[in-house]
């Protein structure tokens, strides 16, 4: 008996190349020379009320009050100085400027060094008690800063605190260490184990092997946080209107009580707004490069 065997042929359906959707397809399509050309073009209209809020600091009250900024292109000869001038002769907006500096450089100080030394041991020191403390840190980043006013108002004023630029720093610091414990140790917690372990080994104590092989890694999560904290606390009002006196405002506060009862006083504010925003511009310039790392690290984790 001869036993044939058939051949039996199974075809599997090769797979194409996945669909791109729409979008990236409009995209290749269009080059990468047009959506560059859309980008810098929304960048142009977004620096459109900066560049409006600088040509409105050059300019007197009357004119800012008889015209639009944009008339400056038709009447050059509007543009002065002497804004800045009257800003920097200004005591109290000026003292005021000088009390931003001292309430924003110590806030994001304590909380960037506290956060990654207590993120540290939240991701590589094992204790009793470590994920409950995570979780309770995690939970207080819901809480809102309104809740805290009156009974930190109260302590504050208990000890003396009240009505102080320590006062408005400690509380800055207090509300900031949540977020910043929570971001650095989603970093932390993305080094190699083996890298940990590998200095462990070779005898090092905690100490150095925080300095010397976690900070250099974290140093993008770090200058995030830095520009995160140090904005936040910057363009902050409602923390300095609660617990900042006259002598300890900051510049939010001083520009807030330069509005006259019947006009804007339009030549002041400005000038002062955009002398405010300039520092934050420039810290986020110097760290913009290991902003865009941390960025992209996040995103390839």
């Amino acid at each position: 008996m001869t036993l044939v065997a058939e051949e039996v042929r199974i075809e599997v359906p090769v797979s194409g190349a996945p669909k791109r959707g729409v979008v990236s397809r409009l995209v290749s399509r269009l080059g990468n020379g047009f959506v560059q050309l859309v980008l810098a073009l929304v960048a142009l209209f977004w620096l459109v009320p900066v560049f409006g809020l600088l040509i409105a600091s050059l300019r007197d009250e009357s004119a800012n009050t008889a015209s639009g900024w944009w008339t400056v292109f038709t009447k050059p000869s509007e543009l002065t100085l002497d804004n800045y001038a009257d800003l920097v002769a200004n005591q109290a907006v000026w003292q005021s400027f000088l009390n931003t500096f001292y309430i924003a450089v110590p806030a994001t100080v304590l909380v960037v060094v506290m956060a990654a030394l207590a993120s540290y041991a939240l991701s590589w020191i094992e204790f009793p008690g470590r994920e409950t403390l995570t979780v309770v840190v995690v939970g207080l980043l819901v809480m809102p800063i309104q809740v805290a006013l009156i009974p930190v108002a109260k302590l504050f004023g208990a000890f003396g605190l009240f009505g102080t630029i320590t006062g408005v720093v400690l509380f800055h610091v207090a509300f900031g260490l949540p977020f910043a414990i929570f971001l650095l140790r989603n970093f932390f917690t993305g080094i190699p184990r083996d890298l940990i372990e590998a200095a462990r080994m070779d005898g090092a104590t905690e100490w150095v092997i925080f300095k010397r092989v976690v900070l250099p890694v974290a140093k993008p999560a770090i200058a995030s946080l830095t520009i995160f904290q140090f904005l936040w606390v910057w363009n902050d009002m409602l923390v300095a209107l609660v617990f900042a006196d006259q002598d300890s405002a900051p510049i939010t506060v001083a520009l807030r009580a330069q509005l006259r009862q019947f006009g804007t006083n339009i030549d002041l504010l400005a000038t002062g707004a955009f002398l405010s925003m300039v520092v934050p511009l420039a810290v986020f310039l110097v760290f913009q490069k290991y902003f865009v790392q941390g960025v992209l690290a996040g995103s390839t984790k």
